[in-house]
């Protein structure tokens, strides 16, 4: 891809104002300039590119996702496609394309409160939503029915799940509707983000919607990258690991599979997710966030090679390449992704995503009008046929770090219903109990109480309806290291329902430290 600050295939329709901006030269040294003017149609070209990317890219990945977990998928391994593709996967298992739809609850609100609609009115309408919801969004849906709101709702010590990529894969919206404006953004993704997730898990977001924020002003891939990536505080996980990334792409060029590996080697851990930890599954948002950025680098501005990089990286294989397309979409615009991946488009184009009303025509559109008043809210014009953007400079939101001092140290297993678990005993700093309420009535909630070391540390409403669930069944940080143990009560039991404990995950305050020694003699 030539690497400029706007395509040439757009040069007739776009006028670029520069104040104070460096001239074009290695990435490292340019500046965005103070203003950028798009036509009206340009400026749509880039939101259709940006949703019908990210459609895409779920779409071809979806075969793959979490199939291939600590593994690349290697090249002879096939991922078909086809101009039915999109349209099979609409009609056979809608639930696909979550990361969608998830984004288009926020895009409705949006839309029928206006700009300044605070954060419980996203996060009513995100908790009491048909669709399925898993990991730090399922735990904060839950959260907020039981009453605990944003931001409390996706933080760690509430949510387990919280540096999961949840927040991630659904804030394509947030740059979409802010075109050069990361900055705004990132204030958007704190509103909501903080829904769901905290520290690692909420940056995860703050960057990819700051790609696409930087998407519709530059069309350099590796300028997006690297200046989105101002957006994240530098001490955080999340900012090294990209940081990493950005530097083994200059280090390795032309092989994306080395760059994998030096991930895999040093930022694969997985420290909160309690289905992640001690497995090769890894939903954290820092290594798929990488997988992103692998596909972006490697892809050179190639709508293919983009997609299949980052599928190919594996884990969340249906996202991560979905999240590249869509910025990559941004970047290039609707009529510049090849027609190849784009056609299938038009036998959904009309088509509401399952659980809602929103096609992605409307989508476009919706995005578009809401770009239109963030770009006046935030000292730009539009004026006839032309839209001018007041460009900001990325900078760093808050730092969050979640899950401080705490390393899983073991696993237990315990495969026994409530009434014969007895007592837990652990030594450590910190406990997450895996399990399940059962019950063929979905309108029966179960309560329960834990014990831990004879004092009450909560009692918890357990639904049976797999939508409201409680994620995890208990689970409590901090504690003071050493011995504990652990007890429960089901206080309103009834004989066709069962409270199931599969497993109990363990946290210290310090990583294990194996040794290995001989036997004496």
């Amino acid at each position: 891809m030539k690497k400029t600050f706007f395509p040439a295939a757009c040069a007739a329709a776009l006028l670029c104002v520069s104040v104070g901006c460096t001239s074009p030269g290695a990435s490292g040294n340019k500046q965005l300039p103070a203003k950028v003017t798009l036509t009206k149609e340009v400026l749509m070209d880039k939101i259709k590119g940006g949703w019908a990317g990210q459609t895409i890219g779920c779409s071809f990945g979806g075969p793959t996702e979490f199939k291939y977990n600590g593994t690349m998928i290697q090249d002879y391994v096939p991922i078909e496609w086809d101009d039915d593709r999109i349209a099979w996967w609409y009609d056979n298992f809608p639930g696909l394309y979550d990361d969608v739809y998830m984004d288009l609850t926020f895009v409705e609100v949006f839309d029928r409160l206006g700009l300044d609609a605070p954060a419980d009115s996203f996060a009513m309408a995100f908790a009491t939503a048909g669709y399925t919801l898993w990991h730090a969004n399922q735990s904060a849906r839950y959260n907020i029915l039981q009453g605990i709101m944003p931001p409390q709702s996706g933080h760690w010590l509430n949510n387990p799940h919280a540096d999961d990529i949840d927040y991630q894969i659904e804030a394509d919206y947030a740059g979409l509707m802010t075109p050069g404006m990361p900055n705004t953004a990132s204030a958007i993704s704190d509103k909501i983000g903080h829904i769901m997730n905290y520290g690692d898990g909420w940056y995860g977001g703050v960057y990819v919607g700051a790609m696409y924020s930087l998407a519709f002003v530059s069309d350099d891939v590796e300028y997006v990258v690297t200046e989105a990536l101002k957006t994240i505080p530098q001490q955080s996980t999340f900012y090294q690991c990209m940081a990493d990334v950005i530097k083994w792409h200059k280090q390795y060029p032309d092989d994306w599979k080395q760059t994998w590996f030096e991930c895999e080697k040093k930022w694969s851990q997985d420290i909160g997710c309690p289905d992640g930890v001690f497995v090769p599954l890894n939903i954290d948002a820092v290594i798929n966030s990488a997988y992103i950025v692998i596909g972006l680098l490697y892809g050179e501005g190639d709508f293919y090679k983009t997609m299949d990089i980052s599928t190919r990286c594996g884990q969340d294989s249906d996202c991560n390449p979905a999240s590249a397309a869509g910025i990559l979409g941004t970047m290039i615009g609707y009529d510049r992704i090849p027609e190849y991946w784009r056609k299938g488009l038009t036998k959904v184009e009309d088509r509401a995503f399952s659980y809602t009303d929103i096609s992605l025509n409307k989508a476009y559109q919706m995005s578009f009008d809401q770009a239109l008043q963030v770009v006046q809210q935030n000292g730009g014009s539009v004026a006839g046929d032309s839209v001018t953007i007041v460009c900001q400079l990325p900078e760093p939101v808050r730092y969050e770090k979640a899950f401080e001092n705490l390393y899983p140290v073991t696993k237990q297993t315990i495969n026994k219903p409530i009434d014969q678990v007895g007592e837990v005993v652990f030594e450590g700093t910190g406990v997450v109990f895996k399990g399940y309420l059962q019950c063929a009535d979905a309108t029966y909630v179960g309560k329960a109480e834990m014990r831990i070391d004879g004092e009450l540390v909560e009692t918890v409403n357990l639904p049976a309806s797999y939508t409201t669930r409680r994620n995890d069944l208990f689970w409590k940080y901090q504690l003071p290291k050493g011995k504990h143990t652990v007890t429960f009560s089901w206080l309103n039991p009834r004989k066709d329902a069962s409270i199931n404990y599969t497993e109990a995950v363990i946290y210290s305050d310090s990583p294990n430290k194996i040794v290995h020694q001989p036997a004496a003699k």
